[in-house]
C-alpha cells in the first residue's frame, strides 16, 4: 500500500475479478482510485475452477483484452492449457479456454494493481456508503474511518452476507477460510436499493496421490493454440494435461441414499442456485436417466497436488462426499484438501440499474459482478471493466458507453441483466446472442478497439498492432476478389475463380481454405495464430455473407428502437392501453429506451405500440 488517502476520485469494493478491471480501467483516465479488500493478498483469487474462457465466456475476454482489460493477457502469461471449444460447430461459436495456475494468474494481477501509481490498495471492509442528496459523497469502514469519493463501485462478490453450507454445517464466510462482509446490505437497502439471495457452489479439492491415474483418460489442449489477448506474442505456452472420469450407479446411489443431507433438498438454503450449473445431488436428482455422468480432474496450479474436481459441486456432507467418491474406479483411495460447499449470499437484482451499470436511484453508485446475479469469472471482469471505464466518465461528467448487443456479448450480457428477471445466477451462452454470427472471437478487436481509443483505454503499441492487423485484413480481402488458379482448393473447379467465390461453395471448409493459403497471406509482422485468424475472419465473412446482410437489417430497426429515450420516472401503472403484467414490469425496471422495454418479459409488441403512441401524443 503507497498511501491511505481520505479522498479518492472512485472507490472500489472488493478486490476479486470486477475489482481489479474496475480500478485498472479507472486508473487510465487519470483518477485516484482507492481499492478497498478484506485480503489485499488476494487479489483475482480464482475461488473455484481454474479455467478462463469457454463457451461464449472466451468471447468476453477477447472483448475485456480489447478494451484494454488484464483478463486476456493475464491468461496467455499464466495459462497451462489452451484449446479453441466448438470446432465441430459453426465458426461464430467457436470459444478459445485455458487451464489456468491460479497462483500464478493471482500473482500476476496483484503485480499489475500494485505498479499502478494512482490506485491505493486499502486492507479494510465496508460497512456503509453515505449519500448526500441524491450522490454518493463516502463511505464508512469496519476500522472507523470514513473515505470520500464521487464515485463508488461495489464489487463484493459472494462475500455479503455469505453463508457456508456443508451438510448440516453452515459457516459464516465469504468463501472458505476467508471472513464475509456484515453491514453493507443494510446501508444499501435503507437507501432504497432492493435486494435478494442467491447460491453457488464449488466441487471438492482432492490430493492427487491419493487418485489412481491410470483409472483416468487423459486430455491434452491443442497443439496449436489460440492465445486470448490481441497483444501476445511468441506463443508458445504448456500443455499440461486435465483427466476425465466418470461417476458409477454405486455412486449414484450413495448420493440419493442421503440426498436429505443436503441442503439443498432439506430446504435449509433459500437461495436459488445456477441451473447451468448444478450439484452432483441436482444432476441425479433431474437427470435420473443418465447412468453416469463426466467429471474433469484439473490441477490447480504447475505441479499441484491440489486437483479440482470439475462437475461435482456439492453441499453433501463430507462424509458422503468421500464415500460416493470411493465408488468411483481410480478415486478408491481418494482424499480432500477441502470439501465441496455450497454458498449463500446476497445480491441486488441488476434492474435497478442503468445500461452503465450505475444505480437507477443514487447517482455515482455502481454494481459490478456477482453481486449483480452473474456468476464466473469472465462475466464478473467484463462488468467491472465497463463499471470502471463509466465510474471515470461520471466523475468527469463526460459520456458514458453503453455497450449495444448486436456490438459484443458484453452489451448482450447487461442488456439481459438490466432487462430480464434475474432469479438465478446469470451465465453467459452463445445462444443468448441474437447476432452472434457477427460476434466472433476472431473480430473482437475489430469491434471494440475504437471504444478503447476513445475513451483512453488502449496505448500506441496497441493501437499500431490494431491499425496494421486492419491492414492487414484489408489486403486479405482484396486477394480473395483476384482470380486464382484452377484447383487451388478445389479439384472440381476448372475455371480461374476468385478465392471469394470458391469460398462460398459448400463443400469448402475453412481448414481446406486455410491450408491452401495460409503462405499465400504476406504478412511477416503478424505471428502465425493472427494470419490464422485473418482468414478465419475473411473466411466467415464471406461464407456467411448473406446471413450477415440479413441480420444488419434486424439491427438497423432495433437500433430505432433503442433510440427512442424514455423518461426515467414515466407513470406506467396509470398508461391506459398497456397490459397489467407490462405496467408492473415497465415500472419496476423503469427502461432507458424503446428498446430496452421491448426486451423485457412481459412487455407484448401491443404494449410497444401502446409506448409509441403515448410518446407521440407527449
Amino acid at each position: 500500500m503507497k498511501r491511505t488517502s481520505l479522498k479518492y476520485d472512485i472507490i472500489v469494493v472488493g478486490g476479486g475479478h470486477a475489482g481489479v478491471e474496475a480500478a485498472y480501467a479507472a486508473s487510465k483516465a487519470g483518477l485516484s482510485i482507492g481499492l478497498i479488500t478484506m485480503d489485499t493478498n488476494a487479489l483475482a483469487r480464482m475461488s473455484c475452477n481454474p479455467a478462463i474462457g469457454g463457451s461464449a465466456k472466451g468471447q468476453i475476454v477477447r472483448e475485456i483484452d480489447a478494451l484494454g482489460g488484464l483478463m486476456g493477457e493475464t491468461t496467455d502469461r499464466c495459462g497451462v492449457q489452451f484449446k479453441l471449444l466448438n470446432k465441430s460447430k459453426g465458426e461464430a461459436v467457436w470459444s478459445p479456454r485455458a487451464q489456468v495456475d491460479k497462483r500464478k494468474y493471482e500473482s500476476y494481477i496483484s503485480a499489475k494493481i500494485r505498479n499502478v501509481d494512482s490506485v491505493d490498495l486499502i486492507r479494510d471492509e465496508v460497512v456503509g456508503v453515505d449519500v448526500v442528496g441524491n450522490r454518493v459523497d463516502s463511505c464508512l469502514l469496519r476500522s472507523g474511518n470514513t473515505i470520500y469519493s464521487q464515485s463508488i463501485i461495489i464489487t463484493s462478490g459472494t462475500f455479503m452476507d455469505g453463508l457456508i453450507h456443508i451438510g448440516d454445517r453452515k459457516i459464516p464466510a465469504g468463501r472458505m477460510g476467508e471472513s464475509g462482509s456484515v453491514g453493507l446490505t443494510s446501508s444499501l437497502v435503507s437507501l432504497g436499493i432492493q435486494t435478494g439471495r442467491l447460491k453457488t457452489g464449488t466441487p471438492p479439492r482432492l490430493k492427487k496421490n491419493s487418485v489412481n491415474w491410470s483409472n483416468t483418460d487423459i486430455v491434452f489442449g491443442d497443439e496449436s493454440p489460440t492465445p486470448f489477448s490481441f497483444s501476445t506474442k511468441e506463443f508458445a505456452p504448456q500443455n499440461i494435461p486435465c483427466h476425465t472420469i466418470r461417476t458409477t450407479d454405486d455412486a449414484h446411489a450413495i448420493i440419493k441414499k442421503n440426498i436429505n443431507h443436503s441442503p439443498l433438498f432439506s430446504g435449509d438454503i433459500g437461495g436459488v442456485g445456477p441451473r447451468y450449473c448444478p450439484s452432483i445431488e441436482d444432476k441425479i436428482n433431474r437427470f435420473s436417466h443418465h447412468s453416469s455422468h463426466l467429471l474433469f480432474l484439473e490441477p490447480e496450479w504447475s505441479g499441484s497436488d491440489q486437483i479440482y474436481l470439475n462437475g461435482f459441486s456439492t453441499s453433501l456432507p463430507e462424509s458422503v462426499q468421500i464415500e460416493s467418491l470411493r465408488a468411483i474406479p481410480g478415486l478408491e483411495s481418494v482424499a480432500f484438501y477441502r470439501p465441496g460447499y455450497a454458498i449463500e449470499y446476497d445480491y441486488f437484482p441488476p434492474s435497478q440499474l442503468t445500461s452503465t451499470l450505475e444505480s437507477k436511484i443514487v447517482s455515482g453508485l455502481f454494481f459490478a459482478g456477482q453481486i449483480n446475479g452473474t456468476s464466473g469469472y469472465e462475466e464478473a471482469a467484463a462488468q467491472g471493466l465497463i463499471a470502471g471505464i463509466n465510474a471515470s466518465c461520471c466523475v468527469k461528467n463526460i459520456e458514458q458507453l453503453t455497450l449495444g448487443r448486436e456490438e459484443s456479448y458484453i452489451g448482450v450480457l447487461i442488456d439481459d441483466l438490466i432487462t430480464k428477471d434475474t432469479l438465478e445466477p446469470y451465465r453467459m451462452f452463445t445462444s443468448r446472442a441474437e447476432y452472434r454470427l457477427s460476434l466472433r472471437y476472431s473480430n473482437a478487436d475489430q469491434r471494440l478497439f475504437p471504444y478503447a481509443e476513445k475513451f483512453g483505454l488502449s496505448n500506441l503499441a496497441r493501437s499500431s498492432k490494431h491499425n496494421k492487423k486492419a491492414q492487414a485484413l484489408k489486403s486479405v480481402f482484396e486477394l480473395l476478389s483476384k482470380p486464382v488458379s484452377p484447383g487451388l482448393i478445389n479439384n472440381k473447379v476448372k475455371e480461374p475463380t476468385s478465392g471469394a467465390q470458391l469460398i462460398k461453395r459448400p463443400e469448402i471448409s475453412l481448414e481446406s481454405f486455410q491450408s491452401n493459403y495460409f503462405d499465400v497471406i504476406k504478412t511477416p509482422f503478424l505471428e502465425p495464430w493472427e494470419r490464422s485468424e485473418l482468414l478465419h475472419e475473411a473466411f466467415v465473412s464471406i461464407k456467411y455473407e448473406g446471413y450477415i446482410k440479413r441480420q444488419n437489417a434486424s439491427i438497423q430497426k432495433n437500433k430505432k428502437l433503442n433510440l427512442v429515450k424514455l423518461p426515467l420516472f414515466l407513470d406506467y401503472l396509470s398508461m391506459v392501453g398497456l397490459s397489467r403484467e407490462a405496467s408492473e414490469k415497465l415500472s419496476s425496471i423503469k427502461p432507458e429506451t424503446l428498446g430496452q422495454a421491448s426486451r423485457i418479459s412481459g412487455v407484448s409488441p401491443s404494449d410497444i405500440s401502446v409506448l409509441t403512441v403515448y410518446l407521440k401524443n407527449k
